[in-house]
C-alpha cells in the first residue's frame, strides 16, 4: 500500500510538471506572436511612410506628372498671351507694349488656374495665393522666356497680325518649345517637393 501511494504521488507531480512546461511553452508562443506582429506592424508603417514621402518629394517623378503640371501652366500662358495680343492690337500698341501686356496676363491666368484648384480644396485665399506663387512662378517665367524668345527671333513674327497664319504658326511653335523645355524643369522641382508638389499636398 505504501509503495502504491508513493507511485501515485510521483505520477501526480510529474503530470503537474508537464502541464507547467506546456504552459510556459504556450506563453512563449504568445509572446513570440505579439512580438512578431508588433515588429511587422512597425515595419509596415515605416515602409508605408517612406513610400508616401517618396511619392511627394525626394523620389522619382514621372514624366506624365511633370507634363501635366507644365500643361497646366501652358494653358494659362496661352490664354494670357493671346488675350494680350488681341488687346494690344485693338488699342494700336507697339510690339513691346503688347508683349509686356501679354506676359503680365500670362502670369495672371497661370496663377488664376492654380488658385481655382487650391481654393476648391477649402484653402483660404491668402494661403492659396502663396501656394500659387511658389508653384508656378519659375515654371511660367521659363515658359515666357522661351515663348517670347521664339516669337521675337522669328523673322516677321512680331509684326504679324492676328488674321495672318504666320502669327498662329509661330505662336504654336513657341508654345510647343516652351512646353518641351519647361517640362524637365517642373520634373526637377516636383522631385524636390517644390513647384506643383506644393499644390498636390492640398489635393491629397
Amino acid at each position: 500500500m505504501q509503495h502504491e501511494a508513493h507511485d501515485h504521488t510521483a505520477h501526480t507531480e510529474h503530470a503537474g510538471h508537464a502541464d507547467h512546461a506546456g504552459h510556459e511553452g504556450h506563453t512563449g508562443h504568445e509572446s513570440h506572436g505579439v512580438q512578431d506582429h508588433t515588429g511587422h506592424g512597425a515595419a509596415h508603417h515605416e515602409g508605408h511612410h517612406e513610400g508616401h514621402h517618396t511619392a511627394h518629394g525626394d523620389g522619382t517623378v514621372s514624366w506624365a506628372m511633370a507634363a501635366k503640371a507644365t500643361l497646366h501652366c501652358l494653358t494659362g500662358c496661352a490664354i494670357g498671351e493671346i488675350l494680350g495680343m488681341i488687346i494690344g492690337t485693338a488699342l494700336g500698341w507697339g510690339n513691346m507694349q503688347t508683349m509686356i501686356l501679354a506676359i503680365i496676363l500670362a502670369f495672371f491666368f497661370g496663377y488664376a488656374l492654380t488658385l481655382r484648384g487650391i481654393l476648391a480644396a477649402g484653402v483660404d485665399f491668402r494661403t492659396a495665393f502663396k501656394v500659387a506663387l511658389a508653384a508656378d512662378t519659375l515654371s511660367i517665367a521659363v515658359m515666357e522666356i522661351i515663348d517670347n524668345g521664339v516669337i521675337a527671333l522669328w523673322p516677321g513674327a512680331m509684326d504679324a497680325h492676328l488674321t495672318e497664319p504666320l502669327f498662329w504658326i509661330v505662336l504654336a511653335i513657341a508654345l510647343a518649345a516652351a512646353f518641351v523645355i519647361t517640362t524637365p524643369v517642373n520634373k526637377w522641382m516636383i522631385g524636390r517637393g517644390k513647384g506643383h508638389a506644393v499644390v498636390h499636398r492640398y489635393h491629397h
